[in-house]
């Protein structure tokens, strides 16, 4: 029996007409609520508050599942190449503390979320993560006064912190798509002509569809994947030859698993057994299937102890790669060039 999420997810691929009579006015309803809350930033009723550095926002109008990650991180150490010092801030979605926390060796899932302990790992940048952006970015720069620069991880509509750049992602499978619309009815927490406001907008998984033209640059990211490592243990590389004659299970925690699954397929790899869990899920060594092995995402293996043994979970690491060079564009767009190392 499928969950209530799982269907009104099908519903946004595939709409169902009688559920679009149901949601259709509650959509219209979001749409009005969403515009009065942006214009009253816009216009300068409610304030929005400007950090001593510039903020560049990457972020998304749909719910979720747009690849934005590794956008984000490729775009950090595409940055980083250049000499900048660059910050990441975050939300922090699903951690159990409500508190601002600096990331440091030493934080968890619990103190940061995974998409932000896995960026801090990726990237090596310094890294904050709160529920008021604006909080986080100020003591991220007093713990790290020499940042030169902040990527704020999603908060596209979070009007309350003022930024200099705005970058949206946005699938290629919807590129296309004329049936798109607002939640609930819908996956979009904006409408499409948002995009026609953002500085830049970043394609993710394929190409645009022709008839996808916004009036902002547009950027092309693709999903590149390295070879599987052991769970923590990065050297220790898998020999995918060895596995034709093992059970094999993929788990995921994502909010498109299918990519994942995919993904390993794609590398000749038979899965025996497939596992979706919901995104952001919390995920134990106890949860995990009976197999030979078992393939986990960068995003789930975060949330495992680090001085956790378990010789059967590998890892499969993703990087996305940006045409053309997002980095450049955005070090252009900025009115002053931050500091450098």
């Amino acid at each position: 029996m499928p969950k209530p999420h799982q269907i009104i997810e099908r519903h946004w691929q595939h709409p169902n007409l009688f559920l679009s009579f149901l949601l259709k006015p509650l959509s219209m309803l979001f749409a009005k609520i969403a515009a009065k809350r942006r214009d009253d930033f816009v216009s300068g009723r409610l304030k929005s508050e400007k950090l001593p550095v510039p903020v560049v926002v990457v972020g998304n109008i749909h719910a979720g599942g747009t690849g934005k990650t590794p956008i984000v991180a490729a775009l950090v150490s595409g940055l980083q190449e250049k000499g900048v010092k660059v910050g990441i801030i975050s939300r922090g979605y699903g951690r159990k503390s409500k508190a601002v926390h600096v990331l440091n060796a030493e934080s968890r899932v619990e103190d940061a979320g995974d998409e932000p302990l896995l960026l801090f790992r990726k990237t090596g940048a310094p890294t904050a993560v709160g529920s008021s952006r604006a909080e986080a970015g100020r003591a991220l720069l007093a713990a790290h006064p020499d940042i030169g620069l902040i990527v704020a991880d999603d908060g596209l509509q979070h009007y309350a912190l003022r930024r200099d750049v705005e970058i949206a992602v946005f699938p290629a499978v919807d590129t296309g798509r004329t049936d798109l619309d607002l939640l609930p009815n819908g996956s979009l927490r904006e409408p499409l002509s948002r995009l026609d406001s953002v500085d830049a907008v970043v394609v993710s998984g394929g190409k645009a569809d022709a008839s996808f033209a916004p009036s902002k640059s547009m950027f092309h990211s693709r999903i590149e994947t390295g070879q599987i490592y052991r769970l923590n243990q990065p050297s220790e590389i898998l020999d995918t030859g060895r596995l034709k004659n093992q059970t094999v299970a993929a788990v995921a925690g994502i909010a498109k698993p299918e990519r994942f699954f995919d993904s390993l397929r794609n590398m000749g790899i038979t899965l025996n057994q497939t596992v979706a869990l919901p995104d952001h899920a919390d995920i134990a060594a106890a949860d995990l299937p009976n197999a030979d092995a078992v393939i986990i995402t960068e995003k789930d293996a975060v949330k495992f102890s680090d001085d956790l043994n378990m010789n059967h979970v590998w890892v499969l690491p993703v990087c996305a790669i940006i045409e053309p060079d997002l980095a450049e564009f955005v070090l252009e767009r900025l009115e002053h060039e931050p500091k450098v190392v």
